[in-house]
């Protein structure tokens, strides 16, 4: 019976980065079509400090996460109840990592991940906490004091998932780099592989193939498949320049790889066939979409480009104004993209990209969306924006 309660909790719940499916696509209805600073905001919160993570929903509370203190030493994470915007808890956390990152960036830049009962906040220091859903510590770890020579040079951003009781986690830098698999319930390593000590903030992507759960590593040359309980190599896909921000994707057995060409690629036993390959699908930092049979990408330009996922023919392009650092939504056959300036601006998917409104709050974003319960949520270094009817 308790089981059966938290899978109904968690129907429509944004659990990790880019919802539950990796692809920011979501079952949701109701999502309102225009909003403003002075109309449609249902509730909003204050922010102790900047994050550049996306909001998570799960099980009724919104969890975010945030950095603050002198250079960014301070860690927080924070819940708060999805209908009212009530702040239900906020627990802070002494950085144990380099906070040296790249302007654009900061400490609180990987999203969490969630399920009914528990909350994983990992953080560019490579701090990772282990809460329940009322604020509890269930185990905390310093990862960069396990592993000394970890390098956060220009910050990090992969964001972790959660795979039943397994919390994945990628760390790729300059310094020791590494795939994980850590037990969600104590947080010791149940398998760890080394990876390219090459800078990468992809985050992974879970896959089911063959009967088994798959995780995927993108790294600048090499995409690689684990199976997700033994850590085992199942296959991986060399190329000339993967992307190093944007992350896969996989839809009916066939896993869409952005990068310089973006590609397509059929797993088999040990590698990957090549589908296809695009040199026009560009990416920036928006990850791709797969919604009702077709292909979505943004590029740097702010050009949003539906192709056909059967050969990567382009179908359409609509043009955006940017620049955009969060990844696109899609709900209701509508495409939501949020630019830096705070404004999301709404295409009509059935009809070529048609801008049908541009919402302005003039908070700048670079957060990528969340969708939850008819509400869509936005977070800027000062706000958790929830709008809905």
């Amino acid at each position: 019976m308790i089981a059966l309660v938290l899978a109904l909790a968690l129907a429509d719940d944004w659990t990790q980065f880019r919802g539950p499916s990796g692809m920011g696509v979501s079952n949701e209805t109701g999502i309102p079509l225009e909003w403003s600073k002075e109309k449609g905001i249902t509730w909003t919160a204050d922010l102790p400090g900047v994050g550049l993570s996306s909001p998570v929903v799960a099980a009724g509370r919104v969890y975010v996460t945030a950095t603050s203190g002198h250079e960014q030493s301070l860690l927080h994470v924070l819940c708060f109840d999805a209908k009212s915007g009530a702040k239900l808890w906020e627990r802070r956390f002494w950085s144990t990592g380099s906070t040296q990152c790249n302007r654009k960036t900061n400490m609180a830049a990987p999203t969490p991940a969630a399920d009914a009962t528990r909350v994983f906040a990992l953080f560019a220091t490579c701090d990772l906490a282990a809460l329940d859903r009322d604020g509890n510590l269930l185990w905390y770890r310093s990862l960069v004091g396990d592993y000394p020579t970890i390098g956060n040079n220009v910050g990090m951003a992969a964001s972790p998932i959660l795979h039943k009781d397994t919390l994945i986690v990628a760390l790729e830098n300059v310094g020791d780099s590494f795939a994980a698999a850590i037990d969600a319930r104590t947080g010791v390593n149940l398998w760890k592989n080394a990876r390219s000590s090459k800078i990468n903030w992809t985050t992974p992507v879970l896959s089911s193939r063959r009967g088994r759960t798959e995780v995927l590593f993108q790294s600048p040359t090499e995409l690689t498949a684990y199976d997700a309980e033994t850590g085992s190599k199942v296959w991986s896909h060399e190329a000339e320049k993967f992307s190093t921000i944007p992350s896969p994707i996989v839809a009916d057995g066939t896993v869409y790889s952005p990068g310089g060409p973006f590609l397509a690629l059929k797993p088999g036993d040990g590698s990957a066939e090549r589908r296809w390959e695009s040199k026009v699908l560009g990416t920036a930092t928006a990850s791709p979409s797969i919604y009702k049979g077709r292909l979505y990408t943004v590029d740097s330009a702010g050009i949003v480009s539906c192709a056909d996922p059967a050969d990567g023919k382009v179908l359409w392009k609509s043009r955006t104004k940017g620049p955009h650092s969060a990844s696109p939504v899609i709900v209701e056959d509508r495409l939501y993209l949020l630019n830096e300036a705070g404004a999301t601006q709404v295409l009509d998917l059935k009809d070529e990209g048609k801008l049908l409104a541009t919402n302005e709050l003039g908070d700048p974003m670079l957060a990528s969306p969340a969708v939850s319960g008819g509400a869509l949520y936005l977070r800027s270094d000062k706000k958790l924006y929830c709008i809905s009817k």
